[in-house]
């Protein structure tokens, strides 16, 4: 376990909507390298930037045509190079974004695949064994190829799938994960791991993880192996280098090899109960029956979450870390429902949780989802929280971008409460600056870091079916406590298991939001509150 995870906060760069350098409407790497000196005072020394790797763009970079090659639209691979020198200059590691599941349908690998000729490609990708072979229980393309047969995607048209293997063969076209070929398959993304992090990088957010080998069980043992296989090769050739998965089950993804797991608003996810537990009218456009934890007059509690996360978080918490997140590229920003004091609130206690945050872009201004957007490069619904950065309030395109607003990779944010940058970099109480001060307290203080010391302090009446606001925990020598409610929220406080003992301690607040009280095993908390606590 690379000992710098500790300390850890990544920060999202969805590299085409960050900052343009050059004027083109359409974000770059050297903009991210211009604003490196933003992400280290945020409090970030992780950036994940998302696919930068060549493609025809069919899923905004996620149908990789050329592993091993920058979009040109980013710059070139010397700027990458050159990215990664800067930030670790700045004390920045960065992770790149791999998609082992399938690529375009315009990689070489593909082009070859597809020749009815035999060749060391022809089993790269998944084939029925006759254009007249459906595969049941799968997407497919058949008749687009001189090869006599059908070729299984993974999302989009544009996609095919790589071939691992099956783990329950069913069909004599299907390969099991110990063939020469799928392990070929496992070799060549080692490979292209190899080239980025010979380069500098620091490792990768890997794009579904667990879906490799087909008819998989449900441990995921097929895909395991194949994780497995590419942890030993990293402990052994690169051990200070990072992988995060798309996995959202740390408990197979960090037995699977896995340094830490992105939990997910997977539907009926204990995290999607805490940010996004609503719907969304269709014909509105609006957000309905919203009963998010951090909503202020929803009046449910944590268990939900709780309930995921503490079995979970017991299992793993000597394997690897979980990793919350503010939001990403996928799912609608959390300020489509949450007010800039919920998402301080939320922002608090994710920034306070032991494993390594992820925190996206502009999230910490409060960018909002823009839910009325076409869809660009196959985004669909997730389009409107991939809008450009909001820097400044007075600049030409929020200033993200000197070229025409018409031009513009997505339109910039021009409603009259959209936030910048430069604006709440100037008012102290914003939610830009509360980011920075929790940032520098995790920072700052070792038992908010990664490490697995996680502890309930009112777990009397989450085990009792009472309500379980406010929400506290510890963490060391640190306790903190949230009250997302619109009304004052008291606790009984038990952190040594003996009611005496809890008395006899003191506590110094060290950060607040709102008012807040802990004294003599007790927690007060008025409306809307989150504190943090030394026992003295």
């Amino acid at each position: 376990m690379p000992k710098w995870l500790e300390d850890a906060v990544f920060y999202e760069i969805y590299p085409q909507s960050f900052y343009d350098s050059n004027g083109d409407g359409i974000g770059d790497i050297e903009g991210i390298i211009q604003k490196l000196d933003y992400v280290k005072d945020l409090g970030c020394n992780g950036i994940w930037l998302n696919p930068c790797f060549d493609s025809p763009f069919k899923d905004a970079g996620y149908d990789v045509r050329d592993y091993q090659k920058v979009a040109p639209r980013y710059g070139t691979n010397q700027d990458l190079y050159r990215l990664f020198e800067e930030a670790h200059n700045k004390g920045i590691r960065v992770i790149l974004d791999l998609v082992p599941g399938h690529t375009s349908e315009e990689h070489t690998w593909f082009m070859e695949s597809k020749k009815p000729e035999e060749n060391i490609f022809s089993n790269r990708y998944i084939w029925t064994d006759s254009w007249f072979k459906r595969p049941e229980g799968f997407a497919f393309i058949g008749g687009e190829a001189d090869r006599d047969g059908a070729y299984i995607l993974n999302f989009f048209k544009c996609q095919p799938a790589l071939n691992y293997g099956f783990l329950n063969v069913k069909e004599g076209w299907q390969l099991p994960p110990n063939h020469p070929d799928c392990i070929a398959t496992r070799e060549a993304l080692m490979n292209i791991m190899r080239f980025w992090l010979q380069h500098g990088a620091d490792g990768f957010r890997v794009d579904m993880a667990d879906s490799l080998v087909k008819n998989d069980d449900a441990l995921k043992s097929g895909t395991s192996s194949v994780w497995k296989a590419v942890r030993a090769m990293l402990d052994k050739e690169f051990p200070e280098a990072f992988i995060v998965s798309e996995w959202s089950s740390p408990d197979l993804s960090l037995k699977a090899g896995f340094h830490a797991d992105f939990l997910l608003d997977h539907e009926d996810s204990g995290y999607k109960s805490l940010v996004r537990n609503y719907k969304i009218d269709r014909q509105t456009r609006k957000v309905v029956n919203d009963i998010s934890f951090f909503k202020k007059d929803c009046h449910h509690d944590i268990s939900k979450f709780l309930s995921q996360y503490l079995p979970w978080y017991e299992k793993t918490k000597n394997d690897g870390y979980i990793s919350l997140i503010t939001g990403n590229h996928d799912t609608p920003r959390i300020s489509l429902n949450l007010d800039r004091r919920e998402l301080a609130l939320a922002y608090a206690v994710l920034f306070t949780m032991p494993g390594v945050p992820f925190i996206y872009y502009g999230d910490e201004i409060g960018m909002e989802y823009n839910i009325d957007l076409p869809t660009k490069e196959g985004g669909y619904t997730r389009t409107g929280s991939r809008t450009p950065m909001q820097w400044l309030r007075s600049g030409l395109n929020a200033g993200f971008s000197t070229a025409p607003a018409d031009k513009l990779y997505l339109p910039v944010d021009i409603r009259p409460n959209a936030p910048y940058v430069d604006s709440q970099q100037a008012e102290p109480s914003s939610l830009l600056n509360i980011v920075k001060i929790l940032l520098r307290l995790r920072h700052a203080e070792s038992d908010l870091q990664a490490i697995p010391n996680f502890e309930l302090v009112n777990n009397k009446e989450f085990f009792n079916d009472t309500p379980r606001i406010p929400f506290a925990y510890k963490r060391g020598n640190l306790v903190c406590a949230v009250n997302p409610l619109s009304i004052r929220a008291t606790s009984h406080i038990s952190i040594l298991g003996s009611e005496n003992l809890t008395a006899t301690l003191k506590y110094k607040k060290i950060f607040s939001i709102g008012k807040c009280t802990l004294m003599n095993g007790g927690c007060i908390m008025e409306p809307q509150s989150f504190g943090i606590w030394r026992i003295v």
